[in-house]
């Protein structure tokens, strides 16, 4: 799973989209001048969502879903450490290559380059590792269900550490709801083993430092995003080279089967390259909030292809348990809720 999918650096990007002026990319200015532009419309209504849009996001959350698809197949040969280390040096490279492409000014501050290294073990190395490491032990769409818990955790870290987005009282239910999922999945073992209740929890702590990282990220808001990505898989690259060489040993490993490799380049160029482009493409085009509603969407692709390619079966408990984290989703957006309200409003009248 990819990092932006929660509410702090979504609703932080809408803003710097929203200040920017009419016909320029997302990444259109550079880090010098996006910073002097940079307002706020807190308030601004989310763009309507057209027919393009939806097709952007289902593609979305087919790329994002099909990364714990492709990490089960991948897993046959590779160990985690080296298979997230072939995910992101792949992906570095295309990332690269657009921040080339689109003659994205580069900055040269070492501080900026030392956030990006904070930004990159926690949006990169730490989650991306410990799902892959959980996927050995659980299901795809388990580990997509559980994943889906981002937006509750980014919610909780900006009301602990921030002044400015404290929770209200719908968004505090949201969360219960959402973690009361969590309950019910937790309620039954995942697995045989000894890795039972750890696996999925590992899942947590992934998503976990995702809402770090979506709270860390604000201060990116004015950075291009191609070249915050890039950014990121650089430093998360050279962080897991020397681990994987240590631990893993790659040298060692048998070669891999062309299904394998296949699901590598998958993982690295779709789930990971292109994921980041359609992503950013989509917030230009519909929002952040609308945006949002790929995390709906994700557990949903990874259940699909899990069960349609690879003969995984979920649990009744873990059906329900994505249910009702959905249902506490619903419940953070509010739009659903707002909705039915104006719809009994008109009928009562």
């Amino acid at each position: 799973m990819l990092p932006h999918e929660n509410t702090t650096r979504l609703l932080s990007l809408e803003n710097e989209i929203a200040a920017r002026p009419a016909g320029r990319g997302i990444d259109a200015l550079p880090h010098s001048r996006a910073r002097s532009t940079h307002t706020s419309r807190p308030n601004a209504p989310a763009p309507l969502m057209d027919r393009t849009s939806w097709l952007m996001l289902i593609a979305l959350s087919v790329l994002w879903g099909g990364s714990f698809f492709f990490t089960e197949i991948a897993l046959a040969d590779l160990p985690p450490l080296t298979l997230v280390l072939c995910r992101v040096l792949i992906a570095t490279i295309v990332l690269w290559w657009v921040v080339l492409l689109r003659d994205v000014s580069i900055p040269r501050d070492p501080k900026f380059w030392g956030a990006i290294a904070v930004m990159g073990a926690l949006n990169n190395l730490v989650p991306f590792c410990l799902i892959v490491w959980s996927q050995t032990h659980i299901t795809s769409g388990l580990a997509a269900i559980l994943n889906a818990t981002t937006p509750l955790f980014t919610l909780l870290i900006a009301h602990i550490a921030t002044d400015s987005e404290k929770l209200s009282l719908r968004k505090a239910i949201g969360v219960l709801i959402g973690f009361g999922g969590v309950i019910v999945i937790f309620g039954v073992p995942t697995s045989r083993t000894e890795f039972g209740l750890l696996a999925p929890a590992a899942v947590l702590l992934a998503a976990f430092s995702y809402g770090c990282a979506g709270v860390f990220g604000r201060r990116f808001a004015t950075t291009p995003p191609i070249l915050t990505a890039a950014g990121m898989t650089s430093a998360s690259s050279l962080m897991l080279l020397p681990l994987s060489i240590m631990i893993d040993q790659p040298w060692h490993l048998p070669v891999p089967t062309t299904s394998t490799i296949l699901a590598v380049l998958g993982f690295a160029t779709l789930s990971t390259a292109l994921a980041y482009i359609l992503y950013f493409a989509i917030l230009k085009r519909a929002g952040a909030s609308n945006l949002l509603l790929v995390t709906f969407l994700i557990p949903v692709s990874a259940i699909l292809l899990g069960v349609g390619f690879l003969g995984e079966i979920l649990m009744t408990q873990h059906i329900i348990g994505m249910v009702v984290i959905g249902l506490g989703l619903m419940v953070i957006d509010g739009r659903i809720l707002s909705s039915l309200g104006h719809h009994q409003q008109r009928t009562s009248r």
